[in-house]
């Protein structure tokens, strides 16, 4: 039986018999990381976060570059620096993150 083949994007053009590498782009978003949470925990750290005037997202961004600075070795710190240009230039491109506004949950 046929197996179907893959399809690997490239910069192939019509009546060529060269293909090139595959061109990759850098993604047009930050990627979600799955993790797995017990939900009243998941809850309660919500509950704390909205207390804080934060988000879960930006917490926990910020207990990871405090990680990286803290524990971090040259490669690390030079990644968090990367990883600080690159959501500069997201939010730029998109206006930045709008602030929560006061009562919204």
């Amino acid at each position: 039986m046929h197996k179907p083949r893959a399809k690997i994007p490239c910069n192939y053009k019509r009546g060529s018999a060269v293909t090139e590498e595959p061109v990759t782009e850098p993604p047009r978003h930050t990627r979600t990381r799955p993790i797995r949470v017990p939900g009243p925990l998941w809850d309660a750290y919500g509950r704390i976060c909205d207390r804080l005037d934060t988000d879960r997202t930006n917490d926990l961004l910020d207990h990871m570059r405090d990680r990286v600075r803290e524990h971090g070795d040259d490669q690390d710190r030079d990644d968090l620096a990367k990883a600080e240009e690159e959501l500069a230039e997201r939010r730029a491109r998109r206006g930045g993150r709008p602030k929560k506004a006061d009562g919204a949950g």
